[in-house]
Formats: C-alpha cells, sequence, structure tokens
C-alpha cells in the first residue's frame, strides 16, 4: 500500500477539520419536537427523576445515560507513536478511542483530556466528575504513574476503571498466548519467555501471563538500559517485580538462546535474524511494536517456518489489535452495572477471545479476509476484528464473571435476550462498509474507470489506491487534461491514462472496432460506426474488461444513467441466463444494510421480470453471507385489487411455489416491511415475521428510482450502487455527479464482484 506522507497529512486535517469539526457529536435519544416533550425533558418534569435518584443512587442507572457511557480520559504524557504532547493535542487521538467504543459496541463516550501532570492532582479530577460515568477507560498516561493512578481509582470509585494501554494489549495477548502455547503443545508453566520493554504495556502483560500460569522464573524482561536485575539502582516498584539475580545472562541475545516466547513491546529491528534462529522449536514471537515490529513477519516465517508470529500490524496474520477487547469488556461491565474491572473479569475476556479462535469461522469472515477456510492454526491464533461474534463471546463472558465474583449490581436474567441486544447496539450502518473495504483490499483489481477529466474521479482513485483497493486504476479521457488536474489539485496518483483519440491507441481501437462489429452487424452497425463508438471512453473502458484487459469498468459520472449504461449493454452484454439487467442500491443504515431494486433499468417490469429481480438481487445478498428477506413492496398490503398489487401477488406466488424455501413475502407497504413488529400485529402469517426485511423490490422503477434518490437527497445514509445485476462481466454505473464517498464505494463493490467472479 502505498501513501504519500504529505497526501495523508493533507487528507487527515481535511477529514477532522471539515464540519462539523472532530470525529463526535452528541445527539438526543428522545423526542424533542413538541413544547411537551421539552417540559419532560427539562423544566418542569425533569424533577421526578431527579427526585427518584435522590432517594435511591443506583436508580441514577434507569433514569439517566450514565449506564452506557465512559469517559476516555488522558493528560497526553504517552501518546502513541508521539509521546508526551499535552492534554490539548492528544484529543483527536481520544475522539478516535470514542468512535471505536460507539461502532463495536453501541457505548457512547465523552473525551476528557485533563492538563495537569501531577499525579495526585489529577487523581483528584477524576475522582471529581467519576458520577457522569458508568466507566472510565484511561489512556496514553506515561509509566510509572500511569500504574498508581489506576490502582487509586479502582480502589476509591464504584464504576469500572480501565488503563487500555496496560490491560488492552495484555488481555489480547494473553488470549494469543495461549492458543500459541497449546497449538505447539508446550506447557506455559515449563516455557522460557524473554521480554523486550518495561513500560506500562510490557509490565501488564507479563503480569497476565503469570496469571495465566507463566513460571516468575522463567520469564527475563528487558527495558532501554539491559536486563531487570536484583544489582539495578534504577529501577521503580513495578520493574523490581520482574528484577531477577542471574550472573549467567548479559544480554538479550544470551537471553533469547533456546527461549520458548519472545514478546516484543520495544522498538523495531531489535530481534535479529541469528536471535530466532537461536530460539527454541516451535518459537513464539509477539513483535508488538508500531508501526515497525520487532523482526518483520515476512522475514521471521522464511527464517523460521515453525514459527508463531503475532504483531500490532492489520497487514500481517495474528494482529493484537486493543479493538477486540475493551469496546466488549466495558460493554460486559456497563450492563451489569459492575462496581470495577477486575482480574476475574480481564481473565474471563482472555478465555473467552481465545476460545473464539479455536472455533470454525463464519463464512462471512471468510469473505471479508478473502480466505478460502480461516482456521486455529499458525497464521490464525487470535479472532479477526471484524468477527461479529467478538461482542456476544466476550462482554457475556465479562458480564458473567463480574456476577461471579459478585461485583455486578445488575445481573444478567436472560442470556439469549441479552445476546439479542448486543447484536442491535452494533454499528451496522459502518461495519458493512468496513468489512467490503478489508475484503476488497485482500485481492485488489485492475479497474477502468470512464470519467478521468473529472477531479471526484481522479481523488477518489487517489483514495482506492492509497487503500490498497484498486491495484492498477486506469483513466480515461484527454491526457493533459487529466495531468492538469492532478497538478492543480496536488493529487498524488499513479495510474494509467489512455486517450483513445490518441494516433498512438489507433491500432487498439481497429482492434476493438472490429470485434464490436462482428457481433453487431446484424444489428445495423457498420464497421465505420464501431470506430466511431470505440473513440468514446465508455465503449472502449467497457472493450478493455470485455477483453479481459482490465477487471471492472466505472462509469456515469458525467452522463445520465441510461446513456452510460447502453454502451456497456452493447460491449459487455448480459450474463447468458439473463433476460434482463437490473439495477440494485445498497444502504447502510443503523439496522443494517437495506438492498433496493430495481432502481435504474425497467420501467414497469412484469411478474416474471419482478421474480427474475428479486433471484439476482438475492443472489448478490449471498454473496455477503447474508440470507435473503425479501419484501415484495406495493402501495396495499396483501391486495389485488389494482394492476400493480396483482403483479406483485403473482410474482409472490411463483416464488413461494418454485422456491419455497425463499424467505419472500408480499404485497407490502414499506412500513409494514421495514416494521417487524406492526407486521406481527396485523399479518402473522407473513414469512417475513421475526425476520426483518433487507431486500425491497419495487413494483416499477418510477417507485425505486425516487425512493432510493430521496433517501440519497436527506444525505444521512451511507449508499453503494447502483450495482448492476445481470452483467457478463463487472461494470457498474454511478449515478451522474456522484460524490468521492460514492465513488469510492462503487468502485470497492466493483473490484469484489470481479474476485466473485474469478472464484
Amino acid at each position: 500500500m502505498r501513501k504519500n506522507i504529505n497526501s495523508l497529512r493533507e487528507e487527515s486535517l481535511n477529514y477532522h477539520s471539515q464540519f462539523p469539526s472532530g470525529k463526535i457529536q452528541i445527539s438526543p435519544t428522545k423526542k424533542y419536537s413538541s413544547q411537551r416533550d421539552l417540559s419532560l425533558a427539562y423544566s418542569p418534569g425533569v424533577a421526578e427523576p431527579c427526585k427518584e435518584i435522590a432517594r435511591s443512587s443506583i436508580e441514577v442507572y434507569k433514569y439517566t445515560s450514565k449506564g452506557n457511557l465512559v469517559a476516555v480520559i488522558t493528560n497526553g504524557s504517552a501518546v502513541l507513536g508521539l509521546g508526551n504532547i499535552g492534554a490539548l493535542a492528544s484529543k483527536p487521538v481520544m475522539e478516535g478511542k470514542a468512535l471505536l467504543f460507539k461502532i463495536f459496541s453501541g457505548i457512547d463516550v465523552f473525551d476528557i483530556e485533563i492538563d495537569e501532570s501531577d499525579p495526585e492532582k489529577f487523581i483528584d479530577v477524576v475522582k471529581a466528575i467519576a458520577p457522569t460515568f458508568g466507566g472510565i477507560n484511561l489512556e496514553d498516561i506515561k509509566a510509572p504513574e500511569a500504574f498508581e493512578i489506576e490502582r487509586r481509582l479502582k480502589s476509591e470509585l464504584n464504576i469500572p476503571v480501565m488503563h487500555d494501554d496496560q490491560h488492552g494489549t495484555a488481555i489480547i495477548s494473553g488470549a494469543a498466548l495461549l492458543n500459541a502455547i497449546t497449538y505447539v503443545g508446550k506447557n506455559i508453566q515449563d516455557i522460557k519467555m524473554v521480554v523486550s520493554g518495561a513500560g506500562a504495556a510490557a509490565i501488564s502483560c507479563t503480569r497476565t501471563y503469570k496469571q495465566l500460569g507463566m513460571k516468575s522464573e522463567n520469564i527475563l524482561m528487558f527495558d532501554s538500559k539491559g536486563l531487570l536485575h536484583v544489582s539495578r539502582t534504577d529501577l521503580n516498584q513495578e520493574k523490581k517485580e520482574f528484577s531477577v539475580n542471574t550472573s549467567l545472562i548479559q544480554n538479550l541475545e544470551e537471553a533469547i538462546k533456546n527461549a520458548d516466547v519472545f514478546i516484543g513491546l520495544s522498538v523495531g529491528g531489535i530481534l535479529t535474524p541469528d536471535m530466532l534462529k537461536s530460539m527454541a522449536k516451535d518459537p513464539i514471537v509477539f513483535a508488538m511494536a508500531n508501526p515497525d515490529p520487532e523482526i518483520d513477519y515476512n522475514l521471521a516465517v522464511k527464517i523460521r517456518p515453525d514459527v508463531i508470529v503475532a504483531t500490532g500490524r492489520s497487514d500481517y496474520p495474528n494482529q493484537v489489535n486493543n479493538v477486540l477487547g475493551f469496546p466488549y469488556i466495558f460493554r460486559g461491565a456497563l450492563d451489569v452495572q459492575a462496581s470495577m474491572i477486575n482480574d476475574e473479569m480481564k481473565l474471563a475476556a482472555v478465555h473467552a477471545i481465545a476460545s473464539l479462535a479455536k472455533e470454525p469461522v463464519p463464512e462471512q469472515v471468510n469473505i471479508v479476509y478473502n480466505k478460502k477456510n480461516i482456521s486455529f492454526g499458525r497464521e490464525y491464533i487470535i479472532p479477526k476484528p471484524f468477527d461479529n461474534r467478538l461482542i456476544t463471546r466476550v462482554a457475556p463472558a465479562v458480564a458473567k464473571a463480574a456476577m461471579d465474583s459478585g461485583v455486578a449490581r445488575n445481573p444478567i436474567l436472560d442470556w439469549k435476550v441479552y445476546q439479542e441486544k448486543l447484536l442491535d447496539r452494533m454499528g451496522y450502518e459502518s461495519k458493512m462498509l468496513r468489512m467490503i473495504q478489508n475484503r476488497a483490499r485482500t485481492n485488489p483489481k485492475k479497474v477502468v474507470f470512464c470519467n478521468g477529466e473529472e477531479y471526484d474521479v481522479l481523488k477518489s482513485v487517489q483514495i482506492l489506491s492509497e487503500e490498497g483497493i484498486v491495484s492498477i486504476p486506469i483513466v480515461l479521457g484527454n491526457e493533459d487534461r487529466i495531468k492538469r488536474l492532478i497538478r492543480e489539485n496536488n493529487l498524488d496518483v499513479e495510474l494509467i491514462i489512455i486517450d483513445p483519440e490518441k494516433e498512438e491507441h489507433r491500432e487498439k481501437l481497429e482492434y476493438y472496432a472490429n470485434i464490436l462489429w462482428k457481433r453487431r452487424n446484424r444489428k445495423g452497425l457498420t464497421l465505420y460506426d464501431a470506430k466511431i463508438r470505440m473513440r468514446t471512453n465508455d465503449h472502449f473502458g467497457a472493450m478493455m474488461v470485455d477483453q479481459g484487459e482490465a477487471d471492472a469498468v466505472i462509469t456515469g459520472y458525467s452522463r445520465s444513467f441510461s446513456l452510460s449504461l447502453r454502451p456497456m449493454l452493447e460491449v459487455i452484454g448480459r450474463a447468458d441466463s439473463v433476460h434482463k439487467t437490473a439495477g440494485m442500491m445498497i444502504l447502510l443504515t443503523k439496522r443494517g444494510p437495506l438492498f433496493l431494486a430495481d432502481t435504474a433499468v425497467i420501467p414497469n417490469p412484469t411478474s416474471e421480470e419482478l421474480a427474475r429481480i428479486a433471484l439476482m438481487a438475492a443472489h448478490v445478498v449471498k454473496g455477503f453471507d447474508i440470507e435473503p428477506h425479501i419484501a415484495m413492496l406495493s402501495f396495499q398490503n396483501f391486495s389485488s385489487s389494482s394492476k400493480t398489487s396483482s403483479k406483485v401477488s403473482q410474482t409472490v406466488a411463483f416464488l413461494h411455489k418454485k422456491y419455497p424455501d425463499l424467505i419472500v413475502d408480499g404485497e407490502l407497504q414499506p412500513d409494514f416491511a421495514l416494521n417487524e413488529f406492526l407486521l406481527a400485529s396485523k399479518f402473522p402469517f407473513s414469512k417475513l415475521v421475526k425476520k426483518r426485511a433487507n431486500i425491497f423490490i419495487f413494483p416499477n422503477l418510477e417507485s425505486g428510482n425516487l425512493t432510493y434518490k430521496f433517501i440519497r437527497g436527506l444525505g444521512n445514509i451511507q449508499t453503494i450502487g447502483p450495482v448492476m445485476l445481470g452483467m457478463r462481466k463487472p461494470a457498474h454505473v454511478m449515478q451522474m455527479q456522484s460524490n468521492i464517498e460514492e465513488i469510492v464505494n462503487l468502485a470497492t463493490l466493483s473490484v469484489i464482484d470481479a474476485q466473485i467472479r474469478k472464484n
């Protein structure tokens, strides 16, 4: 993945500064439209919950947001990769942590940056504001002060407190260590461990390993000055805990000989090839320095094929990523109103994460990471961050441990209901997009962009290239104009520019024209006309995909959808089994992705065509490992009193008979299709009761297109599409004047389309 530092800097600054500034905001959770609503929200109605809380403090969890509110607190003294930059400069990082809490576990966060380096004063400030929160996540506080701050706050407050820099890495790497040891058939009580680094994270990690069974006498820890030895007078209390009394070991090279495990939380490159070669059979190496590990992953596995390597990087297997832990640990702690996060709860998280990695991996995870069959082994000892099961494994384990250890004030009684609530809390609208992007970059493709003379397209190409989603971007258009746009807008992108009008492409143009003419000469197309058409970007780009010179083509920015689609159909055409193509929009919503069809192609589909649209949409949705639940829409519910509703009714009857296992029903009004409770109360016989519809098939193009355009115009829901259904090869037509985000999303999906077809 190639990223220009200046370009990344500019984009990051723009990302954070665009209105509204920052990454988080406060949104009301109750109605506020009427005077009555406001009188309940504030004066005089607000007095009633205040009285209830004054009578019994535990009622604060019932009447306020405290039970789902965490404070991410720092003084900015040890920001990852930046050091002691101070409270104010650390705020973007804390907002980022707040974002992760929200999207992975549904927890709301206030980020609190305290301009105080004195530990005692810092503790006093946190204690004073603690009543606001259900939990406190300490972040980026330097050692050794971090140890005392956390210890004091845990003992003096009655809400969960955790310094994630220490315990997050400890929990995730602890799970990885358990599984790595299990895989190689060693006993944790017998293994020899060398730890490079003695900061807050390293100390906490090693303490966790001891709780899991490691023996102190088998651990050698090094800081920047060397081995932690009892003779040293510069060790703080935490480091003294791991000091040893031996004259046999002088340096890291000697310590690591015949070691079973290397734990790196120090600096890149400190573990040399010779050191790795000297380790015991089936060595375990956790090289967790970021961004450069203590040893490069590819180098390590080349030197020692029997090694198990984990790093902090997402581009290598076994990423030790704190996001596997902290959102779900706090989720479980908050949901039982725990008074603290104790060792029992942290160890429960360790075992839950470790156990999950040994379970069969859902197809969705395989799809996201472009793997045939991810399974427990050297390259999979901890779950992937995009594994939807994490929240339903880790949070309940933590909650149960809190209950068993006596720190839960609101025990969970129905675990099945609790798991369903956990899934409802997840940020579905962003999760789907992250998953498809991650899946696309596992096997990037060569994509042709027909509208190369547009800034939004070129900027999208830069993003797609930097993110590793498109391997070779090809843009079509006037080369001078494209280069001028790149230069004037300081774009940093490597791409191939092709201008079909240029003489240097004449031979290719003639070749393409002959292919098109031979296919369509009996439809009135002359060779002269074929040459004229091949001079257009759309025809040329489509032919590149048709001839296997590119994997996918994107067009539509500058012209209407129908005009842009025509060249795709003329050159690439429909799949053999398809009578007509259709267009499907994907809406990324809080309730999950919604798929709308046909929104682009067939003006007034027949009953048979509606059935085909539904089946094509279902096929695409299954490709995302989502079970299709299809609502056939009409302006009436289960009524055939009009031509439209009768057509829909016939379609449903056909699908029920031909595909009895398909979850499809109608005719339904959109509000009933979207509201499962409303549907169940009025039409309990429907196949969609308790299934929650995710595919919506419109009776005609007008209704589908108007609905989509209306939603798109509101601007608060991300969209992908239109996704072309039924094309012979990946060809997609964006909406005219699509924004950069929409272009990136559609191109990402086109890469996945190409991946699926190739497989």
